[in-house]
């Protein structure tokens, strides 16, 4: 019916169509004893014109009676089952897919930070599984049975079933034209909604600047032109759609009603009997039926092949991390051998040929004019951005090869763009784990903001949303930095973390990395400010993606302090 290009389907889909297989053969059981039963109320009716009302016969009556209102009933039961068969295998698939989907979206999102891929999986996902629960699933149950139906009509009359055929050609045919007249149109209409719902959360992200500088008039317009895109696609679709549709209904009510006419004529010729004349029309109306559906639900079936293409691209494109050997806990020993890294999206390195190391319980500062690559070295050590050439090791293993849920308890890491989540203080400081209340309030001891804390409507449990809510820039690093220092962490990685904070925030800063330091922590901090970096053991400064230089603290200052005075004496 349509230009389906068939693509490769992961393992992960395969396994969980197979494990559900058992509840679809069940639901086929099923509709076929429900489209057997569909003939039930036909062949009463036509026992009742045929016989019953020329015998003038009650107890015939009453006994057809019951039984139709036992298999009715009958009917209705089995559809009951068949529904709830298909629930309960489309929250199988869910339940089966819904952890692969969200740590694939996550891995899509750190390979190409502009993808929409990740954002939507889970929507699609939840959406197939609306979808099999809906009416144009069960179309595909019942068309099977076509042939039932027309060979019940041929036994009534071979007029009929050539009439039957000659409907079913025509609906085939308006069937088609729907797929073939909206698929792309709602493809398209898909990826430009797409593009304006990226459009607009941007712009709620950047509201204040928008404001601040009267940008919401041009804001709106460019928001305008995707929505009057997608309008214009989603109308042309639902148009033709809505056209084809009515002509598919007009059709199949002309259909029963010729085929009525035929039956009173083929009766008035003594061909067929009274109750075959209006069996064939109800009949007809039953066969007719899947048909009719799938063009009425030829959207929402468009929509769902294109949410299944999408996840098995997506988990195509991000496999499965293979089981990895359980590692002792981290000491804390880094060290970068040779790394060069690519940003997701670039196309050339940013990081060439890094050389560090690292021993437990060491404070690195990282310096360097802007894009020299500081944060691009603080995700690659953490493993985010991994390297295409060379290693980042922690104790000696590939920073890669660890389990990211066993590694990340050991892991602290503190972002140059604050980001909290929605939820209470405790539950971003305990990075939304089991509540520990003496972790969470000694980690936001000694960052200074117990006390500040306190002070909030409902203390530890103040709800706060994604931008912190009311809570200061100086406010929300702190909290930032307290969630990164939970638990004791062996490497923490701060990236510009006094950025927001005054000078007595700075002290408390670096009181907090000292003590962690005492812990036995690994510490690399990104910063200009020359009170963080007067803690530091060792410097490492960067300049184009390749280090100018790397040794201990007052080793490397002192040789930036000299090649400075020898510009300078240049110049003069």
């Amino acid at each position: 019916m349509s230009k389906f290009q068939p693509i490769k389907v992961p393992k992960e889909l395969t396994e969980t169509m197979a494990a559900i297989k058992q509840h679809f053969i069940y639901a086929a059981g099923f509709s076929a004893a429900i489209n057997i039963l569909y003939l039930s109320p036909t062949l009463y009716m036509m026992q009742v014109y045929n016989k019953v009302v020329p015998s003038n016969s009650y107890s015939t009556l009453a006994a057809m009676t019951i039984l139709i209102i036992f298999l009715v009933l009958a009917q209705g039961s089995f559809e009951w089952v068949r529904s709830y068969l298909l629930v309960f295998a489309s929250n199988k698939i869910e339940m089966s897919l819904r952890d692969r989907v969200f740590n694939a979206s996550f891995k899509m999102a750190l390979m190409n930070p502009n993808s929409r891929s990740g954002a939507q999986a889970i929507s699609d996902l939840t959406s197939l599984r609306q979808f099999l629960t809906g009416n144009g699933i069960f179309a595909f149950f019942d068309l099977p049975w076509f042939p039932v139906y027309l060979a019940v009509m041929f036994m009534f009359h071979w007029a009929y079933g050539l009439m039957t055929i000659f409907a079913v050609i025509v609906m085939s045919f308006l069937a088609y034209l729907t797929d073939a007249v909206t698929t792309k149109r709602l493809k398209d209409a898909n990826v430009e909604m797409g593009k304006a719902t990226s459009n607009l959360t941007n712009s709620l992200q950047n509201v204040e600047i928008i404001e601040a500088m009267g940008m919401t008039a041009s804001v709106r317009n460019k928001q305008m032109k995707f929505s009057d895109n997608v309008l214009k696609l989603q109308t042309e679709a639902s148009k033709m759609a809505g056209f084809l549709s009515s002509m598919s209904k007009t059709f199949r009510t002309l259909v029963q009603s010729l085929i009525l006419g035929l039956g009173a004529w083929l009766a008035l010729d003594h061909q067929v009997t009274g109750g075959a004349m209006i069996a064939g029309s109800l009949l007809l109306g039953r066969a007719l039926a899947p048909i009719d559906m799938l063009i009425g639900t030829w959207k929402t079936f468009s929509v769902a092949r294109s949410q299944y293409d999408r996840l098995c691209a997506l988990l195509e494109m991000v496999p499965e991390p293979q089981e990895r050997m359980k590692l002792p806990p981290p000491l804390g020993n880094v060290s970068l051998e040779q790394i060069y890294v690519t940003p997701p999206g670039a196309k050339t390195p940013v990081l060439k040929g890094i050389n560090l190391q690292l021993n437990a319980g060491e404070i690195l500062g990282v310096i360097g004019p802007s894009a020299s690559g500081k944060s691009t070295l603080a995700r690659s050590m953490l493993g985010i951005w991994p390297a295409f050439s060379g290693k980042v090791r922690l104790d000696g293993a590939d920073i890669t090869s660890w389990n990211r849920g066993d590694l990340g308890p050991y892991i602290g890491y503190l972002p140059q763009d604050i980001e909290l989540f929605d939820g209470s203080i405790a539950d971003n400081i305990c990075r939304f784990g089991e509540h520990n209340s003496e972790k969470i309030v000694e980690a936001a001891k000694m960052c200074g903001v117990h006390e500040m804390i306190l002070r909030q409507p409902e203390g530890y449990d103040t709800v706060i949303g994604g931008s912190g809510g009311v809570l200061s820039g100086g406010q929300r690093q702190r909290i930032g930095l307290a969630r990164a220092i939970y638990g004791s962490p062996k490497l923490l990685v701060l990236d510009e973390p006094n950025s927001n904070l005054d000078d007595q925030g700075e002290r408390e800063l670096v009181a907090a990395i000292l003590r962690v330091k005492a812990q036995g922590c690994t510490v690399v901090i990104i910063s200009h400010r020359t009170l963080v970096l007067s803690i530091v053991d060792k410097v490492v400064v960067l300049k184009d993606g390749m280090v100018l230089s790397f040794g201990q603290r007052e080793q490397v200052l002192s040789q930036l302090t000299q090649s400075s005075a020898q510009r300078l004496g240049s110049a003069a």
